[in-house]
């Protein structure tokens, strides 16, 4: 009979960290897989059988009276010995193995589950998205079935225990090899890793607990949400499987063309044309407001007075302070930008035509000469400049 404690290289005192720790070592190390030494495999079949020993408090207590813990075991293998144990030297398991999170013993998984999060899309107006607005839709998502409650059995029947896996939602099949006998774990087909079965399910739900409704959601869109924005609603996404708690629905915001009003931000811009006497002129004007169209807004002013001083020219812009969009996170309000395009007349009677000619005579514009705008001088005409 061998010294399983000098074939692991440990003393016979180690604790069963020390041999553990030993058997990943020497596992690594002469593993077929790693070496290609003639007596490899049959060394690592001589360490599996040792570290079985070892990490068996009943069988070590055999070998260390002087009995012998592996009589009976067909060929001296290791027998009883798993999957998991292998895999746990290679990869550092804690009691069941660790490759890829694989479990020995997974046990029963749970009927009741978590629902998935639900995503929507909401169409609302530019003046709903600015100033907010209370919508009631509707919404189809799994519900709780209102006949079982969730538990998915019949009325007056009851999950059974699986008669394939006995309650423990797995099953194992074994595999002979060179290195003993190798296990692997698997859901039950049966039950599909429940444990139990239902045996007379629910007629209206077919046993999963939850069923297709449509419902009617109130939801609440705060001012300032742009095209875009999610609104997370807590537990009124999908019930999930078993009656289990429900995911989060999620509204995506999806904001309409406005004919007047565009957004930039936290800013409302618009385009006003005005004749070019009133932009030579000046002008006071009442351009109608986005809050006429709200229903949140309390009192909505129906006009904002956009004051055009005189000489503005096409393109100049007039900015209207805090008459813009509310700060979604945050306080007040953005600006209204007003940009003016200057419409010049293109049909004149005779009579503003005589009077355009003698305004141009008293501007001296009879013959008016073209102005070239310098965009960009040159370096040199910069350094000509600097000395004048």
């Amino acid at each position: 009979m061998a010294d399983y404690y000098s074939t692991l290289g440990v003393a016979r005192d180690a604790s069963a960290e020390d041999i553990k720790k030993a058997y990943r070592r020497k596992a690594r190390e002469l593993h077929p897989d790693v070496n290609d030494a003639p007596d490899a495999a049959d060394k690592f079949k001589d360490v599996t059988v040792a570290y079985e020993v070892l990490s068996d408090p009943q069988k070590r207590a055999t070998f260390d009276r002087g009995g012998d813990p592996m009589r009976g075991a067909a060929g001296g293998g290791a027998q009883g010995f798993g999957f998991d144990d292998i895999m746990d030297a290679f990869f550092g398991g804690n009691g069941g193995g660790g490759f890829g999170g694989f479990q020995g013993q997974r046990g029963p998984r749970s009927r009741t589950q978590s629902g998935q999060d639900a995503l929507l899309r909401i169409d609302v107006t530019l003046a709903e998205a600015v100033f907010g607005v209370e919508h009631e839709f509707k919404v189809d998502t799994a519900v709780v079935c209102p006949t079982c409650d969730g538990h998915g059995a019949a009325e007056g029947s009851e999950p059974v225990q699986c008669r394939t896996c006995h309650g423990h939602g797995d099953v194992q099949t074994v595999q002979r090899s060179l290195l003993g006998d190798i296990r692997t774990t698997r859901p039950c087909p049966t039950c599909q890793g429940f444990g139990t079965v239902i045996p007379d399910p629910c007629s209206e739900c077919s046993g999963e607990g939850r069923v297709r409704s449509r419902r009617t959601i109130n939801v609440k869109i705060p001012a300032g949400v742009d095209h875009g924005t999610r609104i997370q609603l807590s537990g009124e996404g999908e019930i999930g499987p078993g009656g289990g708690p429900a995911g989060d629905l999620y509204l995506e915001v999806g904001v309409e063309r406005h004919a007047v009003f565009t957004r930039q931000g936290d800013q409302l811009q618009c385009q006003v044309t005005l004749p070019m006497t009133a932009a030579a002129l000046g002008a006071h004007l009442d351009l109608p407001t986005l809050e006429s169209e709200s229903d949140s807004v309390e009192d909505p002013a129906a006009t904002v007075a956009v004051d055009v001083v005189p000489g503005t020219q096409s393109g100049d812009v007039v900015t209207i302070r805090g008459a813009g969009v509310p700060r979604l996170r945050g306080s007040g309000r953005g600006d209204l930008v007003v940009q003016v395009v200057v419409e010049t007349p293109s049909k004149l009677d005779p009579e503003q035509q005589a009077l355009l000619e003698q305004l141009a005579k008293l501007r001296g514009e009879e013959k008016p000469q073209a102005t070239l705008d310098v965009q960009h001088k040159s370096m040199f005409g910069k350094i000509k400049d600097a000395f004048r």
